[in-house]
C-alpha cells in the first residue's frame, strides 16, 4: 500500500513530486499531479494509506526503471478515465481484443497542472481525444479538485467497541468539451477508478435484485465469488486474472463499498456518488456495443498490471447527441479502520443490512 513518508520520498527521487493536502479533520491526501491521481488517504496521525500503490513504489530503483518504461504507468490509487472504453482504448477498432487495448497517453498520465485555490488544490488536464469507434475528435478540459468530507457516522447512534480510524474527502470533477458544437464531438463520459488492496469483499447495494453483467473473467471462478441478493451483489476480490462486473444505473444506489482485512485489523472504504438514470450512461460491454446504462463496476486484477481491487463509477455522457458540453461530478470517499466486528457494524450502517 506504501507508507506515506516513504512514498513522497521516492517519487521525489524519481522525478514525480507530490502534493499533500491536508483537511479540516486532520485527513491527509497524497496527490500525485503525474496521472492526475490521488494517490494515498490517510487517516490523522496515520502513516498506512487506504489505497492500493504499485509495489515499484517501494523503492527508487524499482520506481525509476517504471517510470522510464514505455508501458501504461499505473501509479495506484484514485484516477479519472473518460467512457465509453470501446471508443477511446481501442485504437484498431472494429478489431477488438486485449492485444490491441491502449491507454490514451494525454488521458493518462495527461499533463496535468496543479493549482492552489481557497480550498486546496486544483488539477487541470487538457487533451485531445479520438473515438475510434464514432470516428470523432474532441478537445476536452479534466478538472479535479479535493475537499474535506466529515465523517458520515458523527451524528449517528452506532455503538462503536473500539476506537475506529477514519479519513475522507470530497471530490469535485468537471468535464469540458473545448468545441463550439458539442455534438460534433463523441459522447464522452467521465469514469472513476478507486484502487484497493486485493484479496477483499466488494459490496454494491441495490434498489431490487439485479444480475450483474459479466464483462470479463469469472468463468472458473468459485461459485461464492459473486453472490447476488434482493439488496446486494457480494464480489470477493481473490481470484487471479482479471475479473469485471457492471451494475446499471436504475438498480445503483450510488454507493459502493469494499472491505478488506490490514493484518489485526480491517478496513472499509465506501464510495458515495450521484447515479441519474435518466442520464445517458456511456459504457458499454466491450462485445455488446448497445447494452447499455451502467453506472457502477467492479474490477479485480491480479495480473501483470498488479494485484489490486476496483470500485468503479460513471457519470452521464456529453458530447454527441446530448447538446450538452460541460458536467461536474461531486462525490464523497469514506475510510475506516478498526476491528472486524466495528467495520461490519459500519458497512450495514452505510451500505446494507445484509452484510
Amino acid at each position: 500500500m506504501g507508507m506515506l513518508k516513504e512514498l513522497i520520498a521516492t517519487l521525489k527521487a524519481v522525478g514525480k513530486p507530490t502534493e499533500l493536502h491536508e483537511t479540516a479533520d486532520g485527513t491527509r491526501l497524497l496527490i500525485l499531479p503525474y496521472g492526475g491521481r490521488i494517490l494515498g488517504m490517510f487517516a490523522p496521525g496515520s502513516e498506512e494509506n487506504f489505497l492500493w500503490t504499485n509495489s515499484v513504489l517501494n523503492n527508487v530503483e524499482s520506481a525509476r526503471a517504471y517510470y522510464a518504461s514505455d508501458d501504461w504507468q499505473n501509479s495506484g490509487g484514485d484516477r479519472t478515465w473518460l467512457a465509453p472504453e470501446l471508443d477511446f482504448f481501442f485504437p484498431k477498432f472494429p478489431h477488438i481484443d486485449i492485444a490491441g487495448y491502449w491507454q490514451p497517453r494525454g488521458l493518462d498520465p495527461g499533463h496535468y497542472q496543479v493549482a492552489k485555490t481557497d480550498h486546496g488544490l486544483k488539477l487541470s488536464n487538457r487533451l485531445t481525444i479520438e473515438g475510434f469507434r464514432s470516428r470523432k475528435k474532441a478537445e476536452l478540459e479534466i478538472t479535479k479538485s479535493v475537499a474535506a468530507a466529515p465523517n458520515p457516522l458523527r451524528h449517528g447512534n452506532a455503538t462503536l467497541s473500539g476506537t475506529v480510524e477514519y479519513a475522507g474527502h470530497t471530490l469535485l470533477t468537471s468535464l469540458k468539451i473545448l468545441d463550439a458544437n458539442p455534438d460534433n464531438a463523441p459522447l464522452v463520459g467521465l469514469w472513476s477508478l478507486t484502487q484497493m488492496p486485493h484479496q477483499g469483499e466488494l459490496l454494491i447495494p441495490t434498489y431490487c435484485r439485479t444480475e450483474p453483467r459479466i464483462y470479463f473473467g469469472l468463468v472458473d471462478a468459485p461459485p461464492d465469488e459473486l453472490v447476488v441478493s434482493d439488496r446486494l451483489v457480494r464480489f470477493k476480490m481473490r481470484a487471479a486474472g482479471e475479473h469485471k462486473i457492471g451494475v446499471r444505473a436504475l438498480a445503483t444506489t450510488g454507493r459502493i463499498g469494499y472491505i478488506y482485512s490490514t493484518g489485526r485489523e480491517h478496513a472499509l472504504i465506501v464510495r458515495n456518488f450521484s447515479v441519474n438514470p435518466s442520464g445517458e450512461y456511456a459504457d458499454v460491454p466491450w462485445t455488446e456495443p448497445e447494452d447499455k446504462g451502467y453506472s457502477t463496476q467492479a474490477c479485480s486484477v491480479n495480473s501483470r498490471w498488479g494485484m489490486f481491487s476496483e470500485m468503479e463509477y460513471h457519470v452521464p455522457a456529453i458530447g454527441a447527441g446530448t447538446g450538452q458540453s460541460y458536467i461536474e461530478d461531486r462525490s464523497e470517499l469514506w475510510a475506516f479502520r478498526g476491528t472486524q466486528e466495528d467495520i461490519r457494524m459500519i458497512a450495514r450502517a452505510l451500505l446494507s443490512p445484509e452484510i
